[in-house]
């Protein structure tokens, strides 16, 4: 009897190192204080969805950039040893990688953050990028890392592999980027030129060609929309500790049941956002990016 393999999938965009520490409050000017517990982990949201496809069982490859140096040395060892394969554009550079450093209070799982983001470096897509994107049943993108981040969907489209934007914020570029985007599942705080609400948000996706969208609320409904009409998915309550990734895991956990469907529909839309809205949930109950992986 043949054993069916996971899904492959290739994740493109931003790696981090996150420093993540518990807090009782956000300290103020001048302020120390003595954190609850700390994680060191790789992050950032390409990486954090990779981690979710994995876990689920699928073959995540990740391009992005990292570096040689021994903060970036960590990043690819932790991300490795969780299953995803790591292309590392950036991997003759001696630099640090991009530190996010992260303060989550206790009390509500809030979280503050302040990294550089993909400021130390601009991509240039490999050489052997279509053949990494037709290795693939879905390609996930983050928005980060732009010129890269528009020739792998046009590869794609090319190839006639489906593309998902994770669409955390309106970038330079992303007017680019969205022709040829399949899905794209936003942030709230997404906000296209004009728009003021998800229902606008989801209207601009439409008119950019993007036929399958929806809108993440945090706790509350997720709004969707697609060529048959659209509607809402209940997202699990849950008691939160941590906020921190819980929407790159949704889109890991949401890429990994899209790759699954031979053809997107509505019913199977809708089911893939309500699989992955659980995982998200389930990773904000503990506090980092990782004891929810042990947890189930």
């Amino acid at each position: 009897m043949s054993v069916r393999r996971g899904p492959r999938g290739l994740f493109v965009g931003l790696s981090t190192l996150d420093i993540i520490q518990l807090v009782d409050h956000v300290p103020g000017g001048n302020e120390k204080l003595t954190a609850r517990e700390q994680v060191v982990a790789a992050g950032g949201p390409a990486a954090n969805a990779a981690v979710a496809f994995a876990h689920l069982g699928g073959r995540p490859t990740l391009l992005t950039a990292i570096g040689s140096h021994p903060l970036g040395v960590t990043v690819t060892a932790d991300l490795e040893q969780l299953g995803v394969t790591v292309v590392d554009l950036a991997a003759d550079s001696a630099e640090p990688p991009a530190v996010s450093s992260v303060l989550v209070t206790a009390s509500n799982g809030d979280r503050a953050v302040a990294s550089t983001n993909t400021t130390g470096h601009r991509l240039s897509p490999p050489e052997d990028l279509d053949a990494l994107v037709g290795a693939c049943d879905v390609v996930e993108l983050d928005g980060h890392h732009m010129e890269l981040a528009v020739a792998t969907a046009r590869a794609a489209r090319a190839a006639g592999r489906r593309t998902v934007l994770d669409a955390g914020s309106w970038k330079d570029g992303t007017e680019k980027l969205l022709p040829s985007v399949d899905v794209a599942v936003c942030s709230e705080d997404f906000r296209p030129p004009g728009a003021r609400t998800p229902v606008d948000s989801l209207r601009v996706l439409r008119e950019y060609g993007v036929v399958w969208s929806a809108v993440s609320r945090g706790g509350r409904s997720l709004v969707w929309a697609g060529p048959g009409g659209g509607g809402t998915v209940d997202v699990p309550a849950v008691r939160v500790a941590d906020t921190l990734g819980a929407g790159d895991f949704l889109h890991g956990a949401f890429c990994h049941h899209l790759a699954l469907q031979d053809e997107v529909t509505s019913s199977g839309f809708a089911e893939a956002l309500r699989g992955a809205a659980a995982v998200a949930s389930r990773a904000c109950t503990s506090f980092g990016t990782r004891a929810w992986l042990r947890d189930g």
